[in-house]
């Protein structure tokens, strides 16, 4: 197939249109990786090489059509990927050898899975693949990263010879069940020492005066946008950490992509005091949300269990009431079990350019991909949903 490699600095040299048309036709499409989502963190200064995210966008073109295409970024540390590699960067430290930079193909600070290698047709996507592969050669990089990828990109990869490595994400599924249409339903599909752990929790932050506002995307003011980012600096300040994502990330998402988003605002004694936005992917045909995304949580006064309440039970309540196939609770958090988010292995991909450490990372993946098994097999004995009878 005719086609020609163009390497882009900024997606926005690339036609927004092609791009997310070109995202619809996946496997796995994720609001996260629409054109306006990755040219925000660029614009908004939060992925820039300042911050240690070079961008190199890979195209494939014919006669300006876009066949093929993938973020690429050329890294200098291992922040913000949520898949952990600093032990190979300390090993390649130790025997005097560049880690960094590396190439990892991701949407920075976001642990969702879903497609990366955007193409036409499988076959399209594995010559992407083999073209960012040369060029990561020619770069004379460490590494190349494929993080959270789809079940298209993981076939790609393997076709080309990556080490496949898993990782472990808590995910709720819709369980469509016709007797199931309110929280109070679902909770009846649990375990009962689950059920009543949920109620509990519940009851001290309604006990507290605590009460939530739900607002569509569209809806939100600029006041609701500034609340939140007060919320979500904070949490990241009380870690010692500088946020990632930048205010003006946040106001380009207001106004490029309002259909996205959804905030829970928690409020005491007419007070604003804690809220968490939710992603949302919707389906293109009837705008139904499909799957929610639990993304970023903040809160100015502390309250007993105001957490779960809005990361958890209010985002899945929202995702019963209107149909939701699926709330993927972020990264990590096997604490996630006791409120029905199951487990789920979620992929990445990796090339190591120095033959001796690739052999090593291969051994050391086969390890862990065994440990990641039995993992995932001794949480399916803790499944909090009731056996039926």
């Amino acid at each position: 197939m005719n086609y020609v490699t163009q390497v882009h600095e900024s997606i926005q040299s690339i036609e927004k249109t092609q791009w997310n048309a070109l995202l619809g036709r996946q496997d796995e499409p994720t609001p996260f990786m629409r054109h306006e989502y990755l040219n925000a963190l660029e614009t908004s200064r939060s992925a820039t090489p300042e911050t240690g995210w070079r961008s190199r966008f890979v195209t494939l073109e014919d006669k300006h059509t876009l066949l093929a295409a993938c973020p690429l970024y050329l890294k200098t540390h291992s922040y913000g990927e949520y898949v952990f590699d600093w032990a190979w960067a300390q090993a390649y430290e130790r025997h005097g050898l560049a880690y960094y930079p590396k190439a990892l193909v991701a949407v920075p600070f976001t642990p969702v899975p879903g497609s990366r290698l955007l193409a036409q047709s499988d076959v399209l996507r594995k010559a992407l693949l083999e073209e960012v592969l040369l060029l990561c050669q020619s770069w004379q990089v460490s590494s190349l990263h494929l993080l959270f990828t789809s079940e298209d990109d993981q076939r790609a990869t393997s076709d080309v010879g990556l080490m496949a490595r898993q990782t472990v994400q808590f995910h709720w599924q819709n369980p469509r069940l016709p007797q199931v249409s309110s929280f109070d339903d679902f909770l009846m599909t649990l375990n009962q020492d689950k059920r009543k752990k949920i109620r509990q929790e519940r009851h001290k932050v309604n006990q507290a005066g605590v009460v939530f506002k739900t607002i569509e995307g569209r809806h939100m003011v600029q006041e609701d946008w500034e609340f939140f980012y007060r919320c979500y600096s904070q949490t990241y300040y009380e870690h010692g950490n500088a946020p990632y994502l930048s205010r003006e990330f946040f106001e380009a998402q207001a106004s490029l992509m309002p259909d996205n988003w959804l905030l829970f605002k928690a409020q005491q004694g007419g007070d604003d005091i804690a809220c968490s936005l939710i992603g949302l992917e919707r389906e293109p045909s009837t705008h139904r949300p499909k799957v929610a995304y639990g993304r970023y949580w903040g809160a100015l006064k502390r309250v007993d269990c105001l957490h779960f309440e809005a990361c958890y039970y209010q985002p899945l309540s929202w995702c019963i009431e209107h149909g939701v196939d699926r709330f993927e609770g972020g990264a990590q958090g096997e604490h996630k079990m006791a409120r029905a988010l199951l487990p789920v292995a979620t992929q990445s991909a990796h090339w190591l350019a120095h033959p001796s450490f690739a052999s090593a990372v291969e051994n050391f993946l086969q390890r862990e991909g065994e440990g990641v098994s039995e993992y995932l097999e001794h949480l399916k004995t803790r499944n909090p949903i009731k056996t039926p009878s």
